[in-house]
């Protein structure tokens, strides 16, 4: 299926969107970490994180390698979306939410020289994540389901 230019433009404001609402919550976090740390949901509660690193802390401290590979990867996800044509909606929806995420946590490598993460789960012990983190995983796992579906 061939997809328009029009319908390339949605799957990038929807990255654009994610990129929004993550720079929002971590804003949110880190002006009133005071007041929204330790509160506790069913099944996570609010904390401040300074994460150095990517997933699980690897690389830590690398900010110049990390910054690069955020920007080398949002661009070939960006140069995937628009150059090539016979992506399907999955794809698509997979690249934005990965392009999203990525562009979410590079900004905070770029400019603050770490990711703010502040979702820490109550019922597994599990590292304190963001939006971002969220939005990544969502688009591996569209992308993973389509590679399943069209190996069948």
């Amino acid at each position: 299926m061939i997809i328009n230019i029009k319908t390339k433009l949605y799957f990038v404001s929807l990255s654009i969107f994610i990129v929004l609402i993550d720079q929002f919550t971590k804003y949110l976090m880190f002006y009133n970490k005071k007041s929204f740390i330790n509160k506790d949901f069913l099944l996570f509660k609010l904390d401040f994180v300074k994460n150095y690193g990517a997933a699980f802390n690897i690389f830590s401290g690398s900010r110049v390698f990390l910054s690069l590979i955020s920007i080398f990867f949002s661009i070939l996800i960006i140069y995937l979306i628009f150059r090539k044509n016979t992506l399907d909606s999955f794809d698509l929806y997979s690249y934005s939410f990965i392009l999203g995420g990525t562009i979410g946590n590079g900004i905070d490598r770029i400019y603050k020289g770490y990711v703010v993460d502040f979702i820490n789960l109550n019922i597994i012990n599990f590292p304190v994540f963001n939006i971002a983190d969220i939005s990544i995983n969502i688009g591996f796992i569209i992308l993973l389901y389509n590679i399943f579906k069209n190996n069948r």
